[in-house]
């Protein structure tokens, strides 16, 4: 949590009061008056609340550096899953009413990311989470109806491209935007799972792309109820992401290595699918 900073006022200290000095009758007496004045002058100086510098220490408050777990401006603190005595790491998740951004086949230079929501389309199908956040294993599939035909996506081998990523599963951790972690492509959100990996994907039961890179994540709201990313946000007043923590969506690509600059992502090939209805089994 952020310190609170210090007031440059004296209100709600105590009151700063000294002993009354007797009048100087004498040389002696005058040494003796030195001597208390000087006493009084280490004794303001030490007295909390007496002197109108900050404490170095409140003045330099370190904020916490930006990570998976930690994020400045934070207002509270959570427990990290593995500190839970009850937890399993399974997370096993649904999710329907999908929207793909853009095409399969769009001409290049395209925008596959389409915060404005102008370029999506709603397809059939669900996108299935069975993973052990522990042990890095298990599988991610969307079986998708496009106007193209069944696409079906399978991710094929669980990989760390990062450290951040924990091994290829990481679950309650801060992904995108200013995070320190993944890209700016989304805005900062906690991620409740992530996975990471190779995979492939087909078309009407033939081979379209193979060892494929592959991202999914349930995130907060990303996108409001209209389907609007609104992201990069100008306005922003703190910190936090530009997302609605009261909504919940799971967002899914499949990526070619090849990269192409002319694109949005800088991809040959970013296939880009989120789901608006996110069901925890």
């Amino acid at each position: 949590m952020q310190s609170q900073g210090q007031s440059s006022s004296n209100e709600g200290h105590e009151k700063c009061t000294f002993p009354n000095r007797s009048p100087v009758r004498s040389h002696m007496h005058l040494i003796g008056h030195f001597v208390a004045a000087m006493s009084t002058a280490v004794l303001l100086i030490s007295m909390p609340g007496c002197s109108g510098s900050v404490p170095e220490e409140s003045a330099t408050a370190q904020e916490p550096e930006r990570g998976p777990r930690t994020q400045p401006g934070t207002a509270m603190g959570l427990y990290e899953p593995g500190q839970h005595d009850l937890y399993d790491g399974r997370f096993v998740i649904s999710g329907a009413r999908i929207y793909q951004v853009g095409t399969l086949n769009d001409e290049s230079p395209w925008d596959h990311m389409g915060n404005d929501g102008t370029t999506l389309r709603p397809v059939g199908g669900t996108a299935e989470i069975d993973v052990d956040e522990i042990a890095n294993t298990g599988t991610f599939r969307a079986e998708l109806e496009l106007p193209e035909g069944k696409y079906v996506i399978d991710l094929e081998e669980i990989k760390e491209f990062s450290p951040c990523q924990d091994g290829g599963i990481a679950a309650f951790l801060f992904e995108h935007g200013d995070s320190g972690c993944g890209d700016a492509n989304w805005p900062k959100s906690l991620l409740y799972v992530a996975g990471w990996g190779m995979g492939s994907a087909t078309l009407n039961g033939e081979p379209l792309y193979d060892d494929y890179e592959i991202h999914f994540m349930v995130t907060q709201g990303m996108r409001d109820r209209d389907l609007v990313a609104h992201y990069p946000l100008n306005s922003k007043t703190s910190e936090a992401g530009a997302v609605n923590p009261a909504l919940q969506q799971l967002d899914f690509y499949i990526r070619s290595p090849e990269k192409n600059d002319a694109n949005h992502p800088n991809r040959e090939v970013f296939d880009h699918f989120f789901a608006m209805e996110v069901t925890w089994k």
